[in-house]
């Protein structure tokens, strides 16, 4: 999935959000050697305190969230995979929102 690179040109922007699942992702150097190494060219923020996972009410990893302009969740996807109904919701968004 290349999401950040296919509509960078879109005013389309990708955030992720690391939330630790094991004690290890807790530290922030070995994430952010993670990032380096798979070369994510987009910001990961680090929510060791779970602040942003409870506030969207997540309960599993990974969970992935489409955002409109107005701060609307248009999109929850749960899991891996699927990526084609990621690519759907945003075209889609292209097309209906000014």
């Amino acid at each position: 999935m290349d999401i950040h690179n296919s509509y960078a040109d879109d005013r389309f922007t990708l955030i992720s959000i690391h939330t630790p699942e094991f004690s290890h992702e807790k530290v922030v150097d070995n994430v952010r050697k993670a990032v380096e190494r798979l070369g994510l060219p987009y910001p990961v923020a680090i929510d060791n305190d779970f602040k942003i996972w409870r506030s969207f009410g997540n309960r599993a990893w990974p969970t992935l969230y489409l955002i409109d302009r107005q701060g609307d969740v248009r999109l929850a996807k749960v899991g891996e995979g699927r990526f084609g109904v990621v690519r759907g919701a945003i075209e889609y968004l292209k097309e209906n929102e000014a």
